[in-house]
């Protein structure tokens, strides 16, 4: 198949690319590199900062319009797949329709859709938007507030979704929480795939032995903080590691390029990653990959959707328990003589549900059934 990749997140669609290329096929990806994470695209599209920036940036799409035909598949990641206003990238969409023969939304992030399931009352027990019948931290922020990221919920945002909705030919979910909010709307033309990991290249860490200390990561991006739980999760754990400094010690990263996040990453036992996820996301999955034991979400919900029954193991924390993430953290420390297990649990997960083979077979399975019906 020929493909086309517009956009990018936490590498995923780099990722997908890479494996669909060693499978014979012919991708390319445009993108911005998932800004800090720089991570490797075959056009350009990093928007610089300023006037000159955007006229810049807006020359280097109009440049690269011409290499966006006569693709196979055109995906797109999220509904706002470049770093325009709406109606701008409405106008890209609309060119991508007409001079390709599939365009496919990757549901990885953010998006009206998604949007509007949180704010339904019943799809999630929890979300980044509500905790039960409460606002969560992220809405009550004033990171929220000055960033105006109610924009989802305005007409304008509810016109343009419904138009991307209306365009594309299917679309494909890496997260339990974004196919549920998709599957209403699409039918079978929504699949969950999963996030793609290149376990080929991440060599497992051998834990035979119960560590002395153990060594809890957490990576903390300043403008994510607070909407994925990060604040409440490091809070959490710099209490444990004041309170046991002799069993447990903890490795920060802030905002570091992709490669030198997961050599940090390596030298550590445990990961926290997000607390308002039902699913384990990217981070989580790399750091498993790895033979780390991942603190994050998983909910019955996702292990039923991927049909795990045996393997699940992800420490789920629950964010609507008051003391549920110390209580987790220090039932770590309290075994980690299961680590070495958990470690190789955590492996086999990866390699069975979430290796980049695995999830480009799904995407090429699923592109093949919406290419085949046109």
């Amino acid at each position: 198949m020929k493909v086309l990749f517009v956009g990018d997140a936490s590498n995923l669609h780099n990722c997908l690319a890479q494996e669909l290329r060693r499978m014979g096929n012919d991708a390319v990806v445009a993108s911005n590199g998932s800004t800090w994470m720089d991570t490797r695209r075959d056009i350009n599209l990093l928007r610089r900062p300023g006037k000159l920036g955007a006229v810049r940036y807006v020359i280097d799409i109009v440049k690269a319009l011409p290499r966006m035909r006569g693709y196979d598949v055109v995906q797109i990641a999220g509904q706002i797949f470049l770093d325009l206003k709406p109606a701008k990238v409405r106008r890209v969409l609309d060119y991508l329709k007409r001079h390709n023969r599939c365009v496919v939304l990757s549901a990885l992030a953010t998006d009206r859709v998604y949007y509007d399931a949180c704010h339904d009352g019943h799809t999630y027990r929890y979300s980044d938007y509500r905790l039960g019948n409460e606002p969560s931290p992220y809405v009550q922020s004033a990171e929220y507030q000055a960033q105006q990221q109610d924009n989802w919920g305005k007409p304008f945002m509810k016109e343009y979704s419904d138009h991307v909705v209306k365009t594309i030919d299917g679309a494909t979910a890496c997260l339990w929480e974004y196919y549920v909010a998709y599957k209403p709307l699409l039918g079978d033309r929504v699949a969950h795939t999963g996030i793609p990991i290149d376990v080929e290249s991440l060599t497992p860490r051998e834990l035979d032995d119960v560590p002395g200390k153990v060594r809890f990561f957490i990576g903390i991006q300043p403008d994510r903080t607070v909407i994925k739980g990060t604040d409440r999760m490091h809070e959490a754990l710099q209490r444990v590691c004041q309170a046991r400094p002799d069993e447990c010690e903890m490795v920060v990263a802030r905002s570091v390029p992709y490669a030198q996040y997961v050599e940090m990453m390596r030298s550590s036992h445990v990961l926290l990653d997000q607390l308002y996820s039902y699913t384990p996301a990217t981070n989580a999955l790399l750091a498993m990959a790895q033979g780390l034991v991942a603190v994050s979400g998983a909910e019955p919900e996702y292990y039923e959707l991927i049909g795990e029954t045996e393997n699940q193991p992800v420490i789920n924390v629950n964010p609507l328990v008051d003391g549920d993430i110390e209580a987790k953290l220090n039932w770590i420390i309290d075994n980690k003589h299961l680590l070495p297990q958990m470690s190789r649990r955590s492996r086999e997960f990866v390699e069975k549900h979430n290796s980049a083979a695995v999830v480009a077979q799904r995407h090429l399975d699923f592109w093949q059934q919406l290419t085949t019906q046109k």
